[in-house]
């Protein structure tokens, strides 16, 4: 079980490191077209993406494992729309929030979720650990220090990414109980379908982009698609199946950390002190977050009868 959650966090890491880049993508392709728009392209895209690698995937499985029961198809329907649903107002609050606030409070707001999400798990009977607790309110610190860099005021832009901080932490806590009993990949695809499509219908009534301003954004959406959605997102929904969806949030939120770097590195912005103060707290609270888990784990396998169903549903 220490591999499968190993793994399960390596997996939330790569996650966080291709969402941190993302956002030069996102940056570049509202230069081009409008959020909703870009929300369904790249939405779409990655759920095309996906199709092949579940039939890649499907392939040398055995007939039986194939053909899922109709009762199974019904919960991976009704997991991948209430994802997509969800991940397509987020995506949206966050996108259209962005244009009235700055990007540093947009990303600390954001990343809120590392809070947000403990406090909903409590309404669901999910303890967290003093530990954890503690390595939430250092990420906090952190992410002040990463992202605030002027006076903090509350706005039009603010409200609207304070909610799409509450529905990714949504986002978070259903794909924590869906994941396990259906195949991830698929799951992932319906969402990113479900999405685009919802996301289509006001970008066609309110933006009317042109073909010609699509491909003119082809680059970022490619980026924002393929690796931001189909990939990005399908490693979300693997990694959260061993990971306690408070520590996921946690992992995830390196988003933070890894878009300062990515601006640093792509588009030459400096980091300041705060800024790489900011970076070592979020990483050290990630470090600490990972401790009580494998102080449970230790117990378990020390004991005479192992529980193998701790994946928390």
């Amino acid at each position: 079980m220490k591999v499968k959650n190993l793994k399960s966090s390596l997996m939330l890491l790569l996650t966080a490191t291709v969402w941190g880049v993302a956002f030069v993508a996102q940056s570049v392709g509202m230069d081009y077209i409008g959020p909703f728009t870009f929300n369904a392209v790249r939405s779409l895209i990655g759920g095309l993406v996906l199709i092949p690698c579940i039939w890649l995937l499907n392939r040398g499985k055995p007939q039986q494992e194939k053909s899922a029961s109709p009762k199974n198809r019904k919960v991976l329907l009704i997991g991948g729309v209430c994802c997509g649903v969800i991940l397509a107002v987020a995506s949206s609050f966050q996108q259209i929030g962005i244009q009235y606030t700055t990007v540093g409070k947009a990303g600390f707001i954001t990343a809120l979720y590392i809070v947000i999400v403990p406090l909903m798990g409590l309404l669901f009977k999910k303890r967290v650990s003093a530990l954890v607790w503690l390595a939430v309110a250092i990420a906090v610190g952190g992410m002040y220090l990463l992202c605030i860099t002027e006076g903090f005021s509350i706005g039009k832009g603010d409200l609207l990414v304070i909610a799409c901080a509450i529905c990714f932490s949504i986002h978070i806590l259903v794909i924590d109980h869906f994941s396990p009993m259906v195949d991830g990949v698929q799951m992932s695809c319906i969402q990113f379908l479900t999405c685009g499509v919802l996301c289509a219908v006001p970008a066609l009534l309110l933006e009317r982009p042109s073909i010609a301003q699509i491909l003119a954004a082809w680059m970022p959406l490619i980026y924002a698609g393929v690796f931001s959605c189909g990939v990005g997102y399908t490693l979300q929904i693997v990694g959260q199946r061993n990971v306690d969806p408070t520590v996921a949030s946690l992992i995830l939120s390196l988003e933070s950390v890894i878009s300062v770097l990515a601006g640093w590195i792509l588009l030459g912005q400096k980091l300041t002190i705060r800024e790489l103060a900011g970076c070592i707290l979020v990483f050290c609270a990630i470090v600490l977050a990972q401790l009580p888990q494998k102080k449970k784990q230790a117990q378990k396998t020390d004991g005479i009868c192992v529980s193998t169903s701790n994946i928390s549903d």
